[in-house]
């Protein structure tokens, strides 16, 4: 690799945005392909880049009869749970099995403490400035699980302006239809709040709070493999 490709990768990596370095096995020729500038390369290669930072997994692709290898530098991944309620516990424990690196955001310090979330980051800023302050990425799936308005909608509002791969809330239908309205009223659009998972997690009828965990963990994980590359 060349000093000034390696400079570019180190970059990319440091602005967390995702990248694939290509490989010419045959001629050893190398390039970055980036998601968002994806123009000089065939058709074929950006669909294997692009299948690539889905999966997380380095592949080698045949491209007018030559071999490419795609290396894979994908940000890490990254949940944001907003409310320490009861599902959040095993929810948090549930993503770091999955490799992502959780925060648990709430200003309320008797529920969000190291005794109740043992070996997970804990913000107790508000909701807005939490979340402004985490740089949500494509690689981050946020999460509000309180009910509180006060304390969800900020964050959602956040959320919404950010390129997070992933956007949850936990309430009943009429009570999503409701947090719809008040996030319209804030200058969000319907195709923007289309965004939003509600409610919340895959339909499994779970019942329980680890279940509705290992359902919303779930439909985090089937939004980020089945979505289109950011």
């Amino acid at each position: 690799m060349t000093p000034d490709l390696l400079d570019e990768l180190l970059r990319c990596k440091g602005k967390k945005q995702p990248v694939v370095l290509a490989t010419n096995m045959v001629t050893g020729e190398q390039h970055l392909i980036r998601p968002s500038a994806m123009e000089h390369v065939t058709p074929a290669l950006q669909d294997a880049a692009e299948q690539a930072l889905r999966s997380d997994k380095p592949t080698v692709v045949t491209v007018d009869d030559q071999d490419i290898f795609l290396n894979v530098f994908n940000p890490p991944l990254r949940l944001v749970i907003v409310g320490a309620v009861h599902i959040a516990q095993p929810l948090a424990i549930m993503a770091r099995a999955a490799n992502f690196a959780v925060t648990v955001v709430d200003p309320r310090t008797a529920f969000a403490s190291q005794d109740r979330f043992p070996d997970t980051h804990i913000s107790n800023d508000w909701p807005d400035e939490a979340l402004n302050e985490l740089a949500l990425d494509t690689r981050t799936a946020v999460v509000a699980l309180t009910h509180d308005p006060k304390i969800d909608d900020p964050a959602l509002d956040v959320a919404l302006k950010s390129s997070c791969f992933y956007i949850g809330a936990l309430g009943s239908k009429k009570t999503h239809a409701s947090r719809l309205e008040r996030l319209g009223d804030m200058a969000h659009d319907e195709r923007t709040l289309a965004r939003i998972h509600g409610p919340i997690g895959l339909a499994i009828n779970a019942k329980s709070p680890s279940e509705i965990a290992i359902s919303i963990m779930a439909e985090i994980v089937s939004t980020l493999r089945n979505a289109p590359a950011p």
